[in-house]
């Protein structure tokens, strides 16, 4: 009777229909769609890959920007010439000066601002459809309470930087510019001083961020990595033991599902990895070349000797 109750058992078990789901990454938003490779080849390849061609379409900025800095670098040279008369004059030169090079600057200034918040847009909602492949994939691979950290945390930490970003600290951005612009024009202490608390606040308020969920990450990946590991071990002695006649099969191929669901996350990783790298390198590189042509050119500027307008490029 024991036998024919475990065959019957056996019988019953295998009857039960399975079902089964691809876990396959999202594909790559359409502005970053044309720098991805067409096949995944390996990481290294598909990575040069993607910054080759991001590196292609910098030209039209590389000559924008060139445009700017040469304007400025005449602005700049014209108000060192006049600052040279003394009285009311130099003072006039100066606000004309600061005027003239903000007019140049904050288009500029403006569009990198806005190509960055779309790009944290663009992340964010590529990380809403990418996030459930990842953490259904670990949970599958045994990660139970590492899933749901990873999926609690990232989402909360996405909701709170996307809000900090657009309604703390892009205004206040701006706030620090017009104050950049003011004390170069007026030269008043407190505004210098008002410039850098903005400045410190738009930094630290970041930085503030990015350490908490980094903190929060760190903790429970290393308590819910642990506690998935052993679960897993219980579990499968459990499967094995308890289970008579095909216990060691089905522990073992328990054991292929979760190999498996890591090649899975894994390889939804890797084409993940690379999409996000291709939202933000475009964005990235273009405001790193003005950043780079712009410090060049203040630098440039310094060497004529007006101060006040060099210290606000």
């Amino acid at each position: 009777m024991k036998r024919i109750f475990i065959v019957g058992m056996l019988i019953w078990m295998l009857s039960v229909p399975v079902y089964a789901e691809t876990l396959e990454a999202p594909p790559a938003p359409d502005g970053a769609i044309d720098l991805m490779p067409a096949e995944q080849n390996s990481f290294g390849q598909d990575l040069w890959y993607v910054i080759r061609s991001a590196i292609g379409t910098l030209e039209p900025e590389f000559a924008q920007c060139a445009r700017v800095c040469v304007g400025m670098t005449a602005t700049v040279m014209l108000v060192s010439i006049l600052g040279n008369v003394s009285g009311s004059a130099k003072s006039t030169a100066e606000l004309a000066g600061a005027a003239a090079v903000a007019c140049l600057l904050l288009n500029s200034a403006n569009t990198l601002i806005t190509s960055a918040v779309d790009t944290v847009q663009a992340l964010s909602d590529y990380g809403r459809l990418l996030l459930p492949v990842m953490t259904t994939a670990l949970a599958v691979q045994g990660g139970i309470t590492g899933s749901a950290a990873l999926y609690t945390g990232t989402a909360v930490f996405d909701a709170v930087l996307s809000g900090l970003i657009s309604r703390v600290l892009v205004p206040v951005l701006y706030i620090f510019l017009v104050l950049a612009i003011a004390n170069a024009a007026l030269d008043e202490e407190l505004l210098g001083k008002m410039k850098k608390f903005f400045c410190w606040i738009s930094s630290w308020g970041l930085k503030i961020v990015l350490y908490v969920f980094t903190g929060y990450m760190t903790i429970t990946g290393v308590i819910s990595g642990t506690t998935d590991q052993t679960a897993l071990k219980a579990a499968k002695l459990t499967i094995s033991g308890m289970v008579p006649v095909v216990g060691g099969i089905l522990s073992d191929a328990s054991e292929a599902v979760l190999v498996s669901a890591g090649v899975v996350k894994n390889a939804a990783g890797i084409y993940g990895l690379l999409a996000v790298l291709s939202v933000c390198i475009g964005p990235f590189l273009k405001i790193g070349s003005h950043y780079l042509m712009l410090k060049a050119a203040g630098s440039l500027c310094s060497v004529f000797g007006s101060k006040r307008i060099s210290e606000f490029v």
